[in-house]
Order: C-alpha cells, then sequence, then structure tokens
C-alpha cells in the first residue's frame, strides 16, 4: 500500500528500476541478454520470490540482521548504487535488446514462452506456500 502519491505502483517502479540496471549492462556491453537474465532469475529473483529485499539482506547481515548488514556492508551498497547506470533506449541500444532476446528465445513462440513462464508460476506459488505454512 502507497503512503503517498507516486507515479507507478510499487511493484513496477522496483522492476523499471532493476530493468534500468539491465540496460545499461546490455548497453555498456558488460555482458549478454541471456546472461543478464540469467544472473536475475539466479540471484536476486530467486531470493526475492520468497521474501523482498529487505528481509533477504536482513538475513544477509547473520546475527547483526538488517543492522548489521547496514553497519558492515552499507558503505559498499553506496559505491555500488553510485556505479549504476542510466542508460538511453536509442536505436543501437534497442536492436542489441531485440537480438539477445530473439537469441534466449531459440525460436520458442510468445505462446510457448507464457506457457513456460505460467507454469513455472505456478509451481513457484505452490513452493511459497509450502514455505509460508
Amino acid at each position: 500500500m502507497l503512503n503517498r502519491e507516486m507515479p507507478g505502483h510499487i511493484a513496477n517502479r522496483l522492476a523499471s528500476a532493476l530493468y534500468r540496471e539491465a540496460v545499461h549492462l546490455v548497453e555498456q556491453g558488460v555482458a549478454s541478454v541471456a546472461d543478464i537474465d540469467a544472473a536475475l532469475c539466479n540471484g536476486p529473483g530467486l531470493r526475492w520470490a520468497l521474501m523482498g529485499p529487505h528481509m533477504t539482506y536482513h538475513l544477509g547481515g547473520g546475527e547483526g540482521g538488517i543492522a548489521g548488514y547496514l553497519a558492515h556492508l552499507g558503505p559498499s551498497q553506496m559505491r555500488r548504487w553510485e556505479s549504476l547506470g542510466t542508460p538511453s533506449l536509442d536505436a543501437e541500444v534497442q536492436a542489441k535488446i531485440v537480438a539477445g532476446v530473439a537469441e534466449e528465445a531459440a525460436g520458442r513462440s510468445i505462446s510457448e514462452l507464457e506457457a513456460r513462464r505460467d507454469e513455472g508460476l505456478l509451481a513457484l506459488l505452490k513452493a511459497r506456500r509450502l514455505v509460508s505454512d
């Protein structure tokens, strides 16, 4: 629930911030579209399917929790934030993303990809229910 008005909603704003950095990584030639997608799915996306970023970092702080995390790793987090990009979605970057997505899709149609996604989402929702019970 939003406590005050802001363009968009919480989930879309968070997704937009993450996508901005994914585009920046493509724009800068840091990694391929597929490698960026894999890094997200197998890193924060996997953890965030079960708990949000604040709780994830709370656990990352060990016995000190989020306070311990912020005291110990807060400065390095700030340095990472300062290095985040502000990419352009110009024609060249768009072409890189389109080509990268086509390569990652490997000839699978939108409907095939949607079916695979939906099957996975249902499995995740069932798994989350097991964890939260």
